[in-house]
């Protein structure tokens, strides 16, 4: 009997592999780390092969972990690091080079080139998208220009481009596709019609035969032809943070999560129609099940938050494990007038200031590292509190009741009590963490299940959901308004930096 679905989760520092159960339980899992390869300031790759590995790896050490094999699970889900772009050779499967990571900003000169005499906004009433370093579309265009033949080996078949899932995908079944939700973080498919644009790749210098085939969210794509998987059919692909949104069951239009990870992306759900952004926000497919419409979302994308924690362990050395930030900060009362504004490349959502740098301000004789602890934790939720007003502002426009949200936070800070206690403080709304936080991975394997009818619907989904613990706000408004004004003078010294 298949009474199990696979999750396969390759994230920007890990791939994962999850064995969930008809309640979305865990029943197995393995994680394997990769190296973060970076060339020259601003850069960040990742070696394709070694991810395969891993993956290969994570895979059999899961169903190991649980003691079952490939004749016990119903299917298996993809899902992944959005935007981060890996060209491969059509004929041997090899890469012709490292991956482009999402965080990746060498791209900077090529999008202001692209945006031309239109601006950043050249495309968004089509992507719903903004020019940015951040999407894979303009990466691939500086794989073609700057690898040696890779224009002309493209323009005559040879090579494949794809996201993560689509070189995952490859590697497990041969088929080259990919998802509506990672086909919209491209900036190379119309959001209504779902397609690629041949415009829009025409305008971009990119060959069609590229391109992976795009399909739904939730459908059998094929089945897996290698490793301890062989047999079971692969039949969820869902960019991380829809994933997500996914698992947390935000499944009506309104419904809204927050993912903390390496970053931060907090995803609404605006139903069937894209709802294009004036504050700053992205429009992405949230997902699509089969041939039933597409649904959309709103999304605030953060670079540096998780990771800001790892740059004061690694680089500053003030704490040795993530786990020690949390009693850190808890050894002051507020972070003494000090405040990190994380952008280290830049800032997304909703200011898309790629010319900002990171800044410490508020700095006095008094600050200890317990307030820089405070303080690092203290600029996840500002960040987040600029997205969520950027989305009631577009939200009320459409009609959407958002002001009263609850926040379904999900992703590795969200152990951090004092962190989640200070973010429902200055959204002033109620914060909520599911039983399951590992919610991507989740998202991944509902979206294969409902596909082989492993589960019946999505209320099953629904149903699965079970809330772990709520923060409710406590703090006074006047206090919350000095913070919010204080923060938002911290953010405006990193302007015109570069």
């Amino acid at each position: 009997m298949r009474r199990y679905v696979a999750a396969i989760d390759q994230g920007t520092t890990s791939s994962r592999c999850i064995i969930f159960d008809h309640q979305g339980r865990i029943a197995g899992a393995a994680q394997r780390e990769h190296e973060q390869i970076f060339p020259q300031p601003g850069w960040v790759e990742h070696d394709p092969e070694s991810i395969w590995r891993n993956t290969e790896s994570v895979i059999a050490q899961a169903l190991e972990s649980c003691g079952i094999g490939a004749a016990e699970v119903a299917a298996a889900g993809v899902t992944n690091q959005r935007e981060t772009t890996v060209v491969w050779e059509r004929a041997t499967g090899k890469p012709i080079g490292n991956a482009i990571v999402w965080q990746d900003t060498r791209t900077s000169d090529l999008t202001a080139e692209l945006a031309g005499d239109q601006g950043p906004n050249r495309y968004a009433d089509r992507t719903g998208l903004p020019l940015s370093t951040y999407f894979a579309g303009p990466k691939l265009r500086w794989i073609l220009d700057a690898v040696p033949g890779a224009r002309l080996r493209a323009e005559a078949g040879e090579l494949c481009f794809g996201t993560m899932d689509s070189w995952i995908l490859w590697n497990l079944t041969g088929q080259h596709i990919t998802d509506v939700t990672n086909a919209s973080r491209t900036m190379l498919m119309d959001l209504r019609s779902l397609q690629w644009d041949p415009q829009i790749c025409a305008e971009f210098g990119t060959p069609m035969s590229m391109l992976p085939e795009i399909r739904s969210s939730s459908e059998v794509y094929a089945p897996i032809i290698t490793g301890a998987l062989a047999g079971v059919p692969v039949a969820g692909i869902l960019g991380d943070q829809q994933a997500a949104t996914f698992g947390q069951a935000c499944l009506s239009p309104g419904d809204t999560k927050n993912t903390y990870g390496t970053g931060n992306f907090m995803l609404m759900n605006t139903g069937t129609t894209p709802v294009f952004s004036e504050h700053g926000l992205l429009t992405t497919v949230c997902y699509r099940l089969g041939d039933q419409p597409a649904v959309y979302a709103l999304e605030g994308s953060i670079a540096v938050t998780g990771s800001l924690v790892q740059w004061l362990r690694d680089n500053l050395g003030i704490i040795s494990s993530a786990e020690e930030i949390e009693p850190l900060a808890r050894t002051v009362a507020d972070n003494g007038g000090a405040y990190v504004v994380p952008a280290f490349s830049g800032m997304f959502a909703p200011r898309w200031r790629p010319d900002a740098r990171g800044v410490v301000a508020g700095l006095t004789r008094f600050v200890n590292k317990g307030h820089l602890a405070r303080a690092v934790l203290e600029a996840t939720a500002f960040q987040t509190r600029e997205v969520i007003d950027a989305m009631r502002a577009d939200s009320k426009a459409q009609r959407l009741d958002v002001e009263q949200v609850t926040l379904k936070v999900d992703g590795g800070m969200v152990g951090n009590e004092l962190l989640m206690q200070f973010q429902s403080d200055i959204l002033d709304a109620t914060v909520v963490r599911p039983v399951v936080t590992e919610t991507t991975a989740l998202g991944a394997a509902y979206a294969a299940g409902l596909a082989v009818d492993y589960w019946s619907s999505t209320d099953d989904i629904r149903a699965n959901w079970a809330e772990d613990k709520r923060w409710t706000p406590a703090m006074l408004a006047a206090d919350r308004d000095r913070l919010v004004s204080e923060w938002n003078k911290a953010v405006e010294r990193t302007y015109n930096w570069v």
